[in-house]
């Protein structure tokens, strides 16, 4: 299926943001599924006319059940520049989630430490340090409710393997479908309700704020939340 140039969120001559699908991966990985890279790439080449290789790397990845914003940089000075920002923690990263209980508290900041896990693909999360975990912080507030399901905005401090999902599970909140963090049971697409919503930045060659917003996945949950989805 070609990339449908409606997924974009944000373009200059140097980055490019689109607004991920669940189940979308962005590198390439042992499935041997098109990732979301080449699917942008193939599009630019395609879209400008261009004879020859499209420079296009990625910046940062989110995981394959996980929607939203996913910054790619289209020059070499655009893809460096960026990796030092998010290395530095000058990117403000966003995210929604949609989880299953009412949280221990309103509003929070979690700090963990996180030790992946390689052969089964997680990760857990401690509240005193051990071996080589990595410190994990994270702030949360409640935005919404439903009936059944608790919305939470989080505002990710670190940038460590499945950490929100890690991190949540921890104080016994599961994010909704997420099987591998504690969901009862999966989503019908496989994606969970995870989505990261926006991104804001110091543009690091123009100097200008960027601030990037990705709507989140048109299904009934998302929906039934309604206005606070928009800001």
């Amino acid at each position: 299926m070609a990339f449908d140039p409606q997924r974009i969120l944000y373009e200059d001559n140097h980055l490019i943001a689109v607004n991920k699908h669940c189940g979308d991966i962005v590198q390439g990985d042992k499935t041997g599924d098109t990732p979301l890279l080449v699917e942008v790439r193939q599009f630019i080449k395609q879209r400008d006319s261009k004879p020859g290789n499209v420079f296009l790397e990625a910046i940062h990845r989110i995981d394959r059940p996980v929607s939203g914003v996913v910054l790619l940089a289209k020059t070499g000075k655009g893809l460096s520049r960026m990796n030092k920002l998010f290395h530095d923690n000058d990117v403000v990263k966003i995210y929604r989630a949609v989880v299953g209980s009412k949280p221990p508290r309103p509003a929070d900041t979690l700090t963990h430490y996180i030790v992946r896990n390689q052969q089964k693909n997680k990760s857990f999360a401690y509240t005193t340090p051990k071996g080589d975990a990595k410190e994990a912080r994270l702030t949360y507030k409640t935005v919404g409710l439903t009936d059944r399901y608790y919305l939470l905005e989080i505002e990710l401090h670190t940038g460590r393997h499945h950490q929100i999902r890690a991190q949540l599970a921890k104080i016994g909140l599961y994010i909704k479908g997420d099987l591998k963090y504690g969901a009862p049971r999966s989503n019908p697409n496989g994606g969970i309700h995870l989505h990261a919503f926006s991104l804001n930045f110091t543009h690091p060659v123009s100097g200008v704020n960027v601030n990037i917003v990705a709507p989140t996945p048109d299904d009934p949950l998302w929906n039934a939340f309604g206005i606070t989805l928009t800001g």
